[in-house]
């Protein structure tokens, strides 16, 4: 151990702090980590998955339910046929085998907020089985490049959403509006390795949902949550304890669990401790996970068959018997993020990196699809405006891309003004920006108020050059005597001079025609 210390410092001299950096270093590369996520996501309907009741998610506290929703004796369920649709459709596009046959069963579980005393699931014999899906994982400043890796499905399955309990200092309360919303649980093999992966693949599903609108996947109204089961153990030996994050409500957040749980278990190994079988919570503000309840008892949850509810048929082809046909909601699938990356590479000569990042943001994608299939615009030119300099603008002015978008007509005419050569990247961010802070203007009408048009005139250039020439006359001596380094300082000066509207490409012709006089 010591030996390799030595190989890989400089001089073998070391600081304390580089030993501990070394050593926790090592500490990490003995550990292998496995994460396993379970993702509830809010079928996208109007209406619960066996009643009638509004799934509305702001309307005021008990009035979204049904005498069903609220277990009053002598009810009973009636399906939501477009539940099952969405359920299968969204089945498909995760690659799953569609049961042709899936049965409905009881969980028997004592809450308050669960009026029945049990939920209506498909634990047993679910809606879909055995998927797979493919995914980039790609997090600017940790990863270099994009990575391509998979993660199994387990199962896909139908099930009905508790109420909400709502605890005030002396007593509690109880708001069955979303008692019975119908929900789809995809539960995915332990596949992943760390919070980015999680966090990836999270936002992989979020993106294929809604492509094809089965769900809002708005996570701030719980419309998705995501449970996250993490261990660690030793390389060749067998899986280690583990422990269930409940109810993640981000995405960064789903990384930020993981990679603390995975910290926090190796710690504990590391000091002799045992990780306990439990359930724990993502505390967002603190950025830790803290225990909710141990696991130490299996909990029975009595499933036994929902005796309401016949078994539930689906047709496999052109002809069968079924609520509803697989191969014709196949028929409907649109184009999912991964068929939308490999035509934006193959299609628009994008980078790897520029079609994931694209994809993963919806208000970029339409952007860049609407002004290269309405203008005649270069893809690269396209893709570079919106990840360096529009995504760079609404970060430095603090906003929201949902809620501050440029139109695309408005974005397109940034992007056209900047390809025809009439204003400088520079100047196209201050458009942007103008743009973003609210105006009736077009882009162009800006750039001309403004005297923003790039100067491409040689003679312009030349003269501004000059006079850089004169007002630097060390710098100049220094070039001269073989310190090429400080073209740069001058190159700086000549966009300052002009305010940013020479065109640096020819200046930079011009400079070096001057300077070898």
């Amino acid at each position: 151990m010591l030996k390799k210390l030595r190989s890989s410092l400089p001089n073998n001299r070391y600081s304390c702090s580089e030993v501990k950096r070394f050593f926790a270093k090592d500490s990490r590369t003995k550990w292998t980590s496995v994460v396993g996520l379970e993702v509830h996501a809010q079928i996208n309907t109007v209406s619960k998955l066996f009643s009638g009741a509004s799934t509305n998610f702001s309307s005021p506290v008990n009035t979204n339910v049904s005498l069903f929703d609220c277990a009053i004796p002598g009810t009973l369920p009636v399906l939501n046929k477009k539940c099952v649709e969405y359920g299968v459709l969204t089945a498909l596009a995760l690659n799953c085998q569609i049961s042709p046959v899936s049965m409905f069963d009881r969980k028997h579980y004592f809450y308050a907020d669960m009026p029945a005393g049990y939920q209506i699931t498909q634990q047993r014999y679910p809606l879909a089985t055995n998927g797979k899906l493919e995914f980039q994982v790609f997090t600017p400043g940790i990863h270099k490049a994009p990575y391509k890796t998979e993660v199994h499905i387990k199962q896909l399955q139908l099930e009905q959403d508790s109420g909400k309990s709502l605890h005030d200092v002396d007593r509690s309360l109880v708001d069955l509006n979303r008692a019975g919303v119908p929900l789809m649980e995809v539960v995915f093999e332990p596949d992943l390795k760390d919070g980015e992966e999680a966090a990836a693949l999270v936002k992989e599903l979020v993106t294929i949902l809604q492509r094809i609108g089965t769900c809002s996947c708005k996570m701030e109204e719980g419309a998705l949550r995501v449970d996250a089961n993490v261990s660690v153990h030793q390389k060749g030996e067998a899986l280690g304890t583990r422990a269930e994050i409940k109810n993640i409500g981000s995405v960064r957040g789903v990384a930020g669990a993981v990679k603390y749980e995975i910290e926090r278990q190796i710690q504990i190994k590391e000091s002799g401790g045992v990780v306990e079988n439990e359930t724990r919570a993502w505390d967002a503000s603190r950025k830790i996970t803290v225990a909710m309840r141990d696991k130490e008892q299996q909990q029975d949850y009595r499933y036994m068959p929902e005796p309401n509810l016949p078994p539930l048929h689906v047709a496999m082809g052109p002809v069968g018997h079924g609520c509803v046909n697989a191969d014709e909601l196949r028929q409907t699938m649109p184009e999912l993020p991964e068929q939308t990356r490999c035509r934006l590479r193959d299609s628009l000569g994008l980078t790897l990196e520029q079609s994931v990042i694209l994809v993963g943001d919806a208000v970029l994608l339409q952007l860049f699809e609407w002004a290269s299939r309405n203008r005649n615009l270069d893809g690269k030119l396209l893709a570079n405006l919106l990840i360096n300099d529009f995504l760079t603008t609404l970060h430095k002015m603090n906003l929201d891309p949902t809620q501050h978008a440029v139109d695309c007509e408005g974005f397109a005419e940034i992007a056209e003004l900047l390809q025809d050569g009439r204003i400088t990247r520079n100047t196209a961010k201050r458009v942007l920006e103008a743009v973003l802070q609210g105006t009736d203007k077009t882009p162009l009408e800006i750039v001309k108020e403004n005297d923003w048009m790039q100067i491409t005139d040689r003679g312009d250039l030349l003269k501004i050059c000059e006079e850089v020439l004169r007002e630097n006359e060390k710098v100049v001596k220094q070039y001269k005597a073989g310190k090429s380094k400080v073209f740069k300082a001058l190159m700086g000066c000549v966009a300052a001079k002009s305010k940013q509207r020479a065109d640096m490409a020819k200046c930079d012709a011009i400079l070096k025609e001057l300077l070898s006089k």
